[in-house]
């Protein structure tokens, strides 16, 4: 792009309505929301990608690890048929409703300055700042965080509640007098998706043991019952809610160009084409020769055609 000209924001893209939140705030990007993609022809989801792309630069699919096997599949065929290191998709480990609010929050930050590669590598960096759980009727068939035998023979008590932490640490606890959950120890916002269970642990208990900032309501995503393994639960997230808050902690992470795409990115790794930065012995006098920097050599291994096209039709950030 000239001098001068607006930058057109990277698309932050969702694989189901349910995972698009209403706008944080008015500075909030729009989802792009990828409807059934393991259902429609494989043409139309061409075409859809390939217009966000043209309309975009780059688009970040973030999404989580219960979507259907075919969904990642398809994603997956369809950045290698159109031969592009402009689609990332991000697998973060967060149940669904934490991948929602992950997303938001990269739409809140779609309309800043950043490179789509800042943008996409915050993604890995906010999700450290994201506490995310449930309060489960059952744990009987969770298999995302340890369950104990005696958690396992509680569940089959009629009436019986877990509270249940499943990012940035797991934890697990039988509802009752004494029940808690460690939190967040920064000023969080709480967001609640009920679902067959009532909520009235989370909002009356949780939410002032955390001492939460703020508190609102959402729609239980589709995919929350599958990760949970059940649906008789309430799911919730404690994550920053401010524009500022996030733009600072992004901003104050060194950047670096991304050896192989050139991109600039925050972290060790590239979301776009999963590089790692090499590792080069360049003291003692290598085998390398002339002289050259291991940047250098790095720089003449990612400009390699031949090399980046294979590397790009079989790398997607997972």
């Amino acid at each position: 792009m000239g001098d001068g000209e607006p930058r057109v924001p990277t698309a932050i893209a969702v694989t189901s309505a349910d995972m698009a939140l209403p706008p944080q705030d008015e500075r909030t990007l729009p989802a792009a929301v990828l409807q059934d993609v393991d259902r429609r022809p494989l043409d139309h989801v061409l075409a859809e990608l390939q217009t966000l792309v043209d309309q975009c630069g780059h688009v970040i699919v973030v999404c989580s690890e219960a979507v259907p096997a075919g969904v990642e599949r398809r994603l997956h065929t369809v950045r290698a048929l159109l031969e592009t290191d402009r689609i990332a998709l991000f697998r973060p480990p967060l149940p669904p409703l934490g991948i929602a609010v992950l997303a938001r929050q990269l739409r809140q930050l779609a309309s800043c300055d950043l490179g789509p590669g800042v943008l996409a590598s915050a993604g890995r960096l906010l999700t450290h700042y994201i506490h995310a759980g449930a309060l489960l009727g059952s744990v009987a068939r969770l298999d995302r965080v340890p369950v104990d035998l005696k958690a396992h023979a509680r569940s089959w008590v009629p009436g019986s509640q877990f509270g249940v932490v499943a990012h940035p640490e797991p934890q697990l606890v039988r509802i009752g007098a004494e029940a808690a959950l460690s939190g967040p120890e920064f000023g969080t916002s709480l967001l609640v998706a009920k679902g067959q269970l009532p909520s009235d642990w989370v909002t009356g208990t949780l939410a002032p043991a955390w001492r939460v900032q703020g508190l609102r309501e959402a729609a239980l995503p589709a995919e929350s019952s599958s990760w949970w393994g059940t649906g008789r639960l309430t799911e919730f997230c404690a994550y920053l809610p401010d524009l500022s808050v996030l733009y600072q902690l992004v901003t104050s992470v060194r950047q670096d160009a991304c050896h192989w795409c050139g991109i600039d990115v925050i972290g060790d790794r590239c979301v776009f084409c999963s590089a790692t930065p090499p590792v080069y012995d360049d003291g003692g006098g290598g085998s390398g020769g002339g002289g050259a920097s291991g940047r250098d050599r790095a720089l003449g291994h990612r400009r390699d055609p031949a090399l980046g096209r294979r590397r790009e039709r079989r790398a997607l950030t997972g």
